[in-house]
């Protein structure tokens, strides 16, 4: 018999959603339903629409830029395209070294080497701040002078490498060479880096 009055309706509507809440039984099963409910949409409403490709997202082709934009014949598979970089983008160019790059690393060697009994390492960076990059002396704030095995250099500087914009030189020391780099700046040459060299 059809439901005609309000008062029927409301008593249908609660004795359904009352339904998972009647046992631990009814809420498992009515959990249950929900989720295979929602697994089937999942499932059914990309075939209705149509997705040509199930099994996955559609892979991007990039074009490589040096390649020619021709199609390919047919029956043939493009060659596979390397993403890994096999040289840097911009090469640096070999030159003579510049005096002034070799006085910078001499100069630079003896404020390091310089560290007398007492020495804090304030006093000690004051003396190679006007030859360093400001991105290294944070860097050379941690160097105790009082660990550097060496106090004077004994030789002239030697080029090991030498560009346009960069130089790296060996100063011999009464301790280990130090390998330092120095590269140009719009202050002049300033010392980018150094090693202990054997």
């Amino acid at each position: 018999m059809p439901i005609r009055t309000n008062r029927g309706r409301a008593a249908v509507y609660r004795r359904i959603w009352g339904f998972p809440l009647r046992s631990p039984a009814h809420l498992v099963g009515t959990a249950v339903a929900v989720i295979a409910l929602i697994v089937a949409i999942g499932i059914v409403v990309p075939q209705l629409l149509g997705n040509p490709n199930r099994s996955g997202p559609t892979p991007v082709r990039i074009q490589d830029p040096g390649a020619s934009s021709s199609p390919t014949s047919a029956g043939s598979s493009p060659a596979p395209m390397s993403t890994r970089l096999t040289a840097p983008l911009l090469q640096p160019t070999s030159a003579a070294p510049d005096p002034a790059a070799l006085q910078t690393a001499k100069q630079w060697a003896t404020a390091w080497a310089t560290h007398p009994a007492g020495m804090t390492n304030a006093q000690w960076l004051e003396g190679l701040r006007p030859l360093t990059t400001e991105e290294y002396l944070p860097e050379m704030s941690t160097v105790d002078p009082a660990n550097i095995p060496a106090t004077r250099v004994t030789g002239e500087p030697t080029v090991t490498k030498s560009y346009t914009s960069s130089v790296e030189v060996l100063v011999p020391t009464d301790g280990p060479q130090l390998s330092i780099t120095v590269a140009k700046t719009p202050s002049g040459w300033l010392v980018t880096g150094y090693d202990q060299a054997s």
